[in-house]
């Protein structure tokens, strides 16, 4: 289970927790989504959970960019 929790003020800026926990479930074979400020996804393939959670940074740059 992967959970993404985005404060107030980024969430103001942009930034979608719902949509980081889907973008990252993606890399392990799942999905997920839920609200602006909290979200929870899962997958299939717990090997690559090292590689979905080293994209998070570049998923938050995108977001806020």
């Amino acid at each position: 289970i992967l959970i993404a929790m985005v404060t107030p003020d980024l969430v103001d800026k942009g930034l979608h927790a719902g949509n980081l926990a889907r973008d990252t479930a993606k890399v392990v074979g799942g999905g997920g989504g839920g609200r602006p400020d909290m979200a929870q996804a899962g997958g299939r393939d717990a090997s690559k959970l090292e590689a979905a959670l080293s994209g998070v940074p570049e998923l938050v740059r995108q977001s806020l960019s």
